[in-house]
């Protein structure tokens, strides 16, 4: 199930994340990740990275220097998630404006739900 594929190589806790930090910056060290996601662990970090990498959805590269420079960026194929990920960010803002709205509207979109 194409679904199933997509969910499996970009779903978890963090991978979507660090796909949208990709996206919003372009090119980030890994520090700079980790400072954009606080409450990812190092280890996690590092992980889900070459998760992503083995996938073909970011390009890791190290540079020549001392102390070693590595930087990642979203290959062509990552780039082309673009669109998920801002549905994923579009849907998830009318979530929390959908749990923080007084109880009529609540109501109201749980109705439009119902007549589906």
């Amino acid at each position: 199930c194409p679904v199933e594929i997509t969910q499996e190589i970009i779903g978890g806790k963090w991978k979507g994340v660090i796909l949208y930090k990709l996206l919003e910056s372009g090119c980030l060290r890994f520090s700079e990740l980790k400072r954009r996601m606080p409450r990812i662990t190092q280890r996690m970090l590092t992980l889900q990275l070459r998760s992503l990498e083995e996938d073909g959805l970011v390009i890791r590269t190290i540079y020549p220097e001392v102390p070693p420079r590595v930087e990642y960026r979203l290959t062509v194929l990552g780039k082309t998630l673009q669109p998920v990920i801002d549905s994923l960010m579009k849907w998830g803002l009318l979530y929390e404006e959908t749990k923080s709205a007084p109880v009529s509207k609540k109501a109201a979109v749980q109705h439009e739900a119902e007549v589906c």
